[in-house]
């Protein structure tokens, strides 16, 4: 079936062309709408820190607020008052603004801060109402000789992010694809079949922006999803149709037509794709077992990127093929009439060969010092710690964000508070409630109550430690398990969020992990007829990743290579970020072991005694897997410089999870455990070796139907 697909799409090359010409231009189209669609989700929905929030958004009569920063200026002097009530009187007189409130001083008196409170209103058009009042504010620093003028609040902190986040996938899209497309060239030798991989990926790119932007019609979408609907488009894609095409050379070499390359290539590669693309999937939907949407929105990114890739792999990569037939050469490597070197059925020599050979001599050895060395690097994950950081993950020179700062250390305003208390209890009674808290050990100050809406009112408790401390969230518990009277109420704030983030995600942690490997275990299973081979690559790739989790938190949380990195230092790593790295990077791993599987089964199913098909499959895939590793690796690197700490911390992570995989576990520690394990390898009960024998997952070159007509 998949060769006539591949032999399909080579002869009907125009039509599918035009098919995937048609979904570029929608997805093309789709980008601008997706973007304006997504939004920055702080707490996960239907937890009380949720409601709470959405109380106030409910019951406040005001929407959007700005806040201006007036710096250099002398607060109480008569120029300062005159220009700022003229400027005040103005931005009231803009249609769309609700309040304008009093200045507020600076804790020095060399500032002041300008609020702006906006109506209810859509978000374009809050948007234009900002934009106006705003304007009109910066006018101060022309106005008043010496005044600088700053524009925050939380509505500019999101729209800045939401730029940030489409200015860091430019830059990681401009740097990638030209880079992996100079790798391409190096690796086949020619501008032609390194252009195929490419364009594939721009073309899943375009395609998942379409897919996801269909999705946003039942669902919210977090910000986030374009970096990972770009970062495993580009991946995949490009790792997809490195194997297609360098299949393809191995298969013109041996002497065959281009059709007949392709049916080949495609029954064999194709075949292998198709159960990669399956597994990833698999792993990804592990993501849509939490109860939290955003890891939800997240996973079917993944799993929607990861199905466009394999669609385009199947079909665009086969189309591209019969246009470029005459421009793409056979490897060299691979030549009719050469000594066969590692190839389908050739000898077991060249590099990688070599290194399964030193691996095979000394298993035992060569598989405890890699562990060694794993278990090492993981271990700094002894001392991590989860927090949901908001202004420490995003970058500092955002002008919202220094706002943000400024209002805190010079005005006083509480800015991310750690304990927030939302109630319906009227003002009198929430201000006896919140004095009693004055001389809890945790509480540094608490600010006068405040009223937020009809029966609607707020008190925020300040921490002496930080909002992601222990002992803030201990108050959380405190103050939930005592609440105040007079109606219902609900605790917010940072430390609420993080506790009920984790609190989430921690209950759904082992289905979503069970369904995962199950899932996982069986496919493995499908391809290769064993229990042993998917258990231990199970092991070995949570070895994989507790080493790749050790090396965040040095980075990341100590601060290790900080300054080198240009990274940021955070007070632990988010639940959303680990959980998303766990996921993404266990379907990569489990990516390339599909890769290596795929060649030493087939060795395997062609007669080979267990240390010849390991030698062999490492030999033919282990410049495949290492190419794949390094494309890899340049796409991660690039989003890995992304200003925002979740897409810095995503690449970042996947970048030293694919390194130590296609390195020390792909190429050391797989062969010298496989060697061990021997016959063993193989081995199941007699009725899952029927089951396998009907339903099994195989490559295989002597499918009759892969001798199709050119």
């Amino acid at each position: 079936m998949i060769a006539r697909l591949g032999n399909f799409c080579f002869r009907r090359r125009w039509w599918v062309l035009v098919v995937w010409l048609v979904i570029a231009a929608a997805g093309l189209g789709s980008a601008g709408p997706l973007f304006a669609s997504l939004a920055a989700n702080r707490a996960p929905q239907g937890t009380e820190s949720d409601v709470a929030l959405q109380a106030l958004a409910d019951g406040r009569d005001h929407g959007a607020r700005l806040v201006a920063l007036v710096d250099g200026v002398a607060a109480g002097s008569a120029p300062t008052g005159r220009a700022v009530r003229a400027a005040l009187d103005d931005v009231r007189a803009i249609k769309g603004v609700k309040h304008v409130h009093e200045p507020q001083a600076a804790s020095d008196g060399r500032g002041l801060a300008l609020t702006v409170d906006l109506d209810k209103m859509d978000y374009q058009t809050g948007d234009a109402v900002l934009d106006r009042a705003a304007e009109r504010l910066r006018a101060l620093t022309r106005e008043l000789p010496g005044a600088a003028v700053s524009i925050g609040g939380q509505d500019m902190i999101d729209r800045q992010t939401d730029e940030t986040s489409q200015g860091d996938l430019t830059t990681a899209e401009m740097f990638a694809l030209p880079l992996t497309l100079v790798v391409l060239v190096f690796v086949f030798g020619g501008i032609a079949a390194a252009t195929l991989p490419v364009l594939g990926a721009v073309v899943t790119i375009l395609g998942a922006f379409a897919g996801v932007l269909a999705f946003t019609a039942f669902v919210e979408m977090d910000t986030t999803v374009i970096s990972v609907v770009s970062l495993m488009g580009l991946g995949l894609s490009i790792d997809y149709g490195l194997l297609l095409v360098a299949r393809y050379r191995q298969e013109l070499a041996a002497g065959h037509a281009p059709g007949q390359a392709v049916a080949r290539t495609w029954a064999t590669a194709g075949r292998t794709i198709l159960f990669s693309a399956l597994t990833v999937i698999a792993t990804l939907s592990g993501l849509m077992f939490f109860d939290v949407p955003r890891l939800q929105t997240l996973g079917v990114a993944g799993m929607t990127s990861t199905l466009v890739a394999l669609l385009t792999a199947l079909t665009l990569t086969g189309a591209l093929l019969g246009v470029f037939s005459r421009r793409i050469k056979p490897s060299r490597r691979h030549r009719a009439g050469r000594p066969d070197r590692g190839t389908d059925r050739g000898t077991d020599s060249g590099f990688f060969a070599g290194l399964a050979r030193f691996t095979q001599r000394r298993p035992g050895l060569v598989a405890l010092a890699a562990t060694a060395i794993l278990l090492t690097v993981a271990a700094p994950l002894l001392t991590v710690r989860v927090a949901q950081p908001n202004l420490a993950g995003l970058p500092p020179d955002l002008e919202s964000v220094r706002v943000a700062k400024e209002l805190g250390t010079r005005y006083g305003q509480a800015v991310d508070p750690a304990v927030m208390v939302v109630s319906r209890a009227d003002g009198r009674t929430l201000t006896a409630w919140a004095a009693k808290w004055r001389d809890d050990p945790a509480v540094s100050r608490v600010r006068p109550v405040v009223v937020e809406g009809p029966g609607l009112t707020s008190v925020v408790l300040d921490t002496r430690d930080s909002s992601q401390s222990q002992a803030a969230q201990d108050l959380v518990g405190r103050v939930r398990a005592d609440r105040p009277p007079g109606g219902p109420s609900w605790v917010a704030g940072e430390a609420a969020v993080l506790i009920d983030l984790v609190g989430e995600t921690a209950a759904d942690l082992p289905k979503a992990v069970l369904v995962t490997v199950v899932a996982v275990f069986v496919l493995l299973f499908l391809m290769t007829g064993s229990l042993l081979v998917p258990l231990s690559a199970l092991v070995l790739t949570l070895l994989s990743l507790a080493a790749t989790f050790g090396v965040m938190t040095l980075l990341f949380q100590h601060g290790w290579l900080a300054g080198p990195l240009d990274t940021l230092t955070l007070p632990g790593l988010s639940p959303y970020v680990f959980l998303v790295v766990f996921v993404f990077a266990f379907a990569f791993s489990t990516d390339y072991e599909v890769f290596l599987l795929g060649r030493i089964k087939e060795a395997v199913d062609d007669g080979a005694d267990n240390d010849t098909a390991v030698r062999r499959g490492l030999q033919v895939n282990g410049r495949v897997i290492t190419c794949a590793a390094l494309l890899m690796l340049i796409v991660f690197a690039c989003f890995g410089t992304a200003k925002l700490s979740d897409i810095e911390q995503l690449g970042i992570g996947l970048f030293v999870a694919v390194l130590i995989d296609a390195t020390i576990v792909r190429c050391l520690l797989v062969p010298a455990v496989m060697t061990l394990s021997g016959k063993a390898n193989w081995w199941a009960p007699r009725p899952l070796r029927r089951f396998h024998a009907r339903f099994g997952l195989r490559e295989s070159q002597d499918d009759p139907r892969v001798l199709t007509r050119t």
